[in-house]
């Protein structure tokens, strides 16, 4: 439990507690999420928040997705107060406030099974190697209107950086940027993405925990912008076939210990000014990539998108330009505090708490056992032959959730950097997903084999 005696944590507490009393609150919510990445919330009356964030709120952890069973169901929330945000939707003599928690047990211990809490373990394992992990997230997601019953439609016809006077998503991305600034968001870029109806919006890098933090709450931000105004925002992956799908390309860099000097830089020129502490970093997540994927692109749905020929990656491979691997280093012009890179096959609809653990892990793996990505492929990989692909050494990411699934559960390396709770609970919530998923029979087998088998 974080000690509430602790002087810096008890101010922070004060503040909220102030503010709360300042805005005239009456309800908290308490928000958190399911081992999927789901938002869950509750709201507390604000008269009993300071009993809260020192005893914590019970709920019933068998209720929730990938927790407990109902024969120890008992958990406790405790509210963070650095993630302490007034709701800016809710009218003025309605308002209420937010705060993202912490599950413990009833014996006031962290819950393993908690996100949050394996990312934590994980970067306090980054620490522990001299190391602070920081990235930014590129969030892609479509914006649809109800069609009747049917297959919500994208509610434009703009593709990627269109803009038309008095553009509807423009205003909508506009109304989006600024609810997340009430969080303190710092949103740096939002545009119309490739596919009708579709956007991104990219917020500031920082720690990788503020960063989950603010992709919870980015989503969420989103999804009840475009409700309020009418709409449905999803971060499926690939709502349609035949376009783009939504992705969430991660932009990393590890730093020192203090937060003070970029790790990845280096003044060699030659070598694209990455480090060695770079490479061996990227040579981890390829090492890693066909384990991890089952995090990263985490619904059945999720590998509709990693397909050839959607500016998705498929391939284990890295390099400088070329778009088309699982690894890109951006240009960032030989500047020190811009080096980094970027892993393009996770997905928005994940959980981003487990997503930047697994991902974190891999990078001070690579560190430690000094796994060389060797060369970067500048050439086209979806244009290479099966031969040229395996005389290079490239592989491909798993085809399916299923076989992504194999491929973790094999991992010692994922048991770690998850830790065995969540580990064996995502397993098992995964497998039923798939489960239901290829029990299905689809509209395109019925029109497609009715008639002629």
């Amino acid at each position: 439990m974080k000690n509430f005696k602790d002087a810096v944590w008890k101010d922070e507490v004060t503040k909220v507690v102030q503010k709360i009393r300042e805005n005239d609150i009456k309800f908290v919510r308490l928000q958190f999420t399911d081992i999927n990445g789901i938002l869950k919330s509750l709201a507390v009356n604000s008269k009993n928040i300071e009993g809260i964030f020192e005893n914590g709120q019970s709920f019933d952890g068998s209720s929730i997705t990938g927790y407990r069973s109902i024969e120890e169901s008992d958990m406790v929330l405790y509210p963070d107060p650095t993630t302490f945000s007034v709701i800016p939707w809710r009218a003025k003599e309605k308002s209420s406030c937010r705060l993202l928690c912490d599950v413990y047990t009833p014996q006031n211990k962290r819950f393993e099974g908690d996100p949050r809490y394996v990312l934590e373990m994980a970067l306090k394992r980054c620490k522990d190697e001299g190391f602070t992990y920081f990235c930014a997230p590129e969030l892609e997601f479509f914006i649809l209107k109800e069609n009747d019953g049917a297959t919500p439609m994208p509610i434009d016809l703009a593709g990627y950086f269109d803009f038309h006077p008095g553009d509807l998503t423009d205003d909508l991305r506009r109304e989006i940027a600024d609810s997340a600034d009430a969080f303190g968001i710092e949103i740096e870029i939002s545009h119309h993405e490739v596919a009708l109806g579709q956007n991104e919006i990219d917020f500031r890098y920082d720690e990788g925990l503020v960063t989950a933090d603010r992709a919870v709450t980015m989503k969420m931000v989103t999804k009840v912008v475009a409700a309020k105004n009418g709409y449905l925002a999803t971060y499926m992956p690939k709502p349609f076939f035949g376009v783009n799908g939504s992705g969430m390309h991660v932009h990393q860099s590890l730093w020192d210990a203090s937060a003070t000097k970029n790790m990845f830089y280096s003044d060699d020129e030659s070598a694209g000014f990455l480090s060695e502490v770079a490479r061996y970093a990227i040579g981890g997540q390829l090492a890693h990539g066909r384990e991890m994927c089952g995090v990263l692109a985490s619904w059945p749905n999720s590998y509709k998108r990693l397909v050839p020929g959607y500016e998705a990656p498929v391939y284990v491979a890295w390099a400088f330009k070329n778009r088309s691997p699982l690894i890109r280093v951006p240009n960032f012009g030989g500047r020190r505090g811009a080096a980094r890179f970027e892993i393009r096959c996770p997905d928005p609809a994940g959980n981003p708490y487990l997503q930047l653990a697994v991902l974190c892990s891999a990078s001070i793996d690579g560190i430690k056992k000094k796994i060389d990505p060797g060369e970067p492929t500048e050439l086209n990989v979806y244009k290479m032959s099966y031969e040229e692909r395996k005389a290079r050494g490239i592989v491909s990411l798993p085809e399916s959730l299923k076989e992504a699934l194999d491929e973790m559960e094999r991992s010692e390396f994922m048991k770690m950097a998850l830790g065995e709770t969540v580990f064996d609970n995502y397993i098992s919530v995964k497998r039923k997903e798939w489960d239901a998923y290829r029990t299905q029979v689809t509209n395109w087998e019925v029109e497609r084999y009715i008639r002629r088998l």
